[in-house]
C-alpha cells in the first residue's frame, strides 16, 4: 500500500475523471459506499487488478478503509488507493478456504455483544473474538445484553464470566437494550470512537443500534425457540454515525469465528495470561499441551488460569493442526 500524498487530491486526471479521498461505509458485495471528504456517497467498485499483497482476502477493502477513488462521469468510481491501515479485525472465510474476511479496518475498539442465554454464547467464542482482535491490536470490551431474562442460573454465570474477563483486563458492562438499562454508560463509552459491534446473530445488535440512533430502523430478528439462536438480520458491514460523534460498523451476526494467520508457536501470545505464565516454561518453544516444565498447565491446575480459556487456546491449537474450521461455537 503505498504513501500518498493527499494534498495533491482531488486533482484531474488525463480522463477527466476526479481522484478524491473518502471513508469506505458501508460494502454490499461487490460495491462500496465511498462517503468523500465533501460530504458525498459514491457507490464505488476495485479496479480489477487492485490486491492487497500482505492478506490472502475475499475483500480487499473493508468497511472503516480510508481510499482514493476515481470518480467518472456517470456519477460511480473506481477505488484505485487504500491508505495504510492502523489496524484490522479479520475471521476465516466462510467458504472454508484459508482466505481470510476482513470485517473492519481502522478501529478505535470493538464491543462483542455477548448473551448467557436467549441465545447462549460459549466462551470458546468470546475467546476466540479476544484472541482475534489481540492479534490486530484491536481492543475489546465486552457487553453482557438481556439481563432482564436472565433466571439465577443465569445470573450466577453472568457474574462468572464478568469476573473471569474483568480480571484479565477485559472492560465489561451489562445491558438491557429492550428497557435501555444501561444505554447511557455504553453511549458514553461509544462516543467520539469508531466501534465495531459484533457477536452472535440473536444477541441484540440491532435492537442495541436501534436504541442508539433513533430513526435508523434496522431490522431486529427473532431467536429460534428450537436451536436457541439468532437469525441473520444484517446482510452485509456498515457503518453508522452516532448522534453524539463517532461511528458504529455494524456486522452480520457471526455464528463461528475460525482463526487465520496464526502461527502455532504465536496463539498462546494473544491469550493474555497464559503468555505472563508462558514465561517461566522450561521449554522457550512450549506449546502447553504435555511439556514437562510447562508453567501454564500448572496454573492451570493450581486455578490461576481458568479452564475455559486453556480448552479455547487448545481448540485454536486443533483446529490450526487438523487444518479445519469449526462452524459453531
Amino acid at each position: 500500500m503505498k504513501e500518498l500524498d493527499w494534498a495533491l487530491i482531488p486533482i484531474l486526471n488525463s480522463q477527466f475523471s476526479i481522484l478524491m479521498r473518502g471513508l469506505v461505509i458501508k460494502n454490499t458485495g461487490s460495491w462500496y459506499t465511498v462517503r468523500t471528504e465533501d460530504g458525498r456517497d459514491i457507490e464505488s467498485k476495485i479496479k480489477g487488478n487492485f490486491r492487497l499483497k500482505d492478506i490472502k482476502s475475499t475483500n480487499p477493502v473493508a468497511v472503516g478503509d480510508r481510499v482514493v477513488i476515481d470518480i467518472n462521469k456517470e456519477g460511480t468510481a473506481f477505488i484505485t488507493e487504500i491508505e495504510e491501515r492502523k489496524n484490522y479485525i479479520i475471521r476465516r472465510a466462510s467458504n472454508l478456504s484459508k482466505q481470510a474476511h476482513i470485517i473492519a479496518a481502522n478501529l478505535d475498539q470493538a464491543m462483542l455483544i455477548v448473551t448467557v442465554n436467549y441465545p447462549i454464547t460459549t466462551t470458546i467464542f468470546i475467546d476466540r473474538f479476544l484472541a482475534t482482535a489481540e492479534a490486530y491490536r484491536v481492543p475489546v470490551k465486552l457487553v453482557f445484553n438481556k439481563i432482564d431474562r436472565y433466571n439465577n442460573e443465569d445470573q450466577r454465570a453472568l457474574e462468572y464470566l464478568i469476573e473471569l474477563y474483568t480480571s484479565i483486563g477485559y472492560p465489561c458492562s451489562t445491558l438491557c437494550a429492550r428497557t435501555e438499562e444501561g444505554l447511557d454508560a455504553l453511549k458514553t463509552d461509544l462516543k467520539d470512537k469508531i466501534t465495531l459491534l459484533s457477536g452472535h446473530s440473536g444477541v441484540g445488535k440491532s435492537t442495541i443500534i436501534n436504541k442508539l440512533v433513533p430513526g435508523v430502523n434496522l431490522r431486529t430478528g427473532d431467536i429460534s425457540e428450537y436451536h436457541n439462536k439468532g437469525m441473520h438480520t444484517t446482510t452485509f458491514s456498515e457503518m453508522i454515525p452516532l448522534p453524539e460523534g463517532g461511528y458504529l460498523i455494524d456486522t452480520p451476526g457471526i455464528k463461528g469465528f475460525g482463526t487465520i494467520e496464526m502461527a502455532d508457536a504465536e496463539i498462546s501470545h494473544y491469550f493474555r495470561e497464559l503468555f505472563e505464565y508462558s514465561e517461566e516454561c522450561r521449554f522457550n518453544n512450549c506449546t502447553h499441551r504435555h511439556e514437562p516444565g510447562c508453567a501454564v498447565i500448572q496454573a492451570v491446575n493450581d486455578g490461576l488460569i481458568s479452564e475455559s480459556r486453556y480448552k479455547s487456546y487448545l481448540s485454536i491449537l486443533d483446529d490450526r493442526m487438523e487444518s479445519k474450521y469449526r462452524e459453531e461455537f
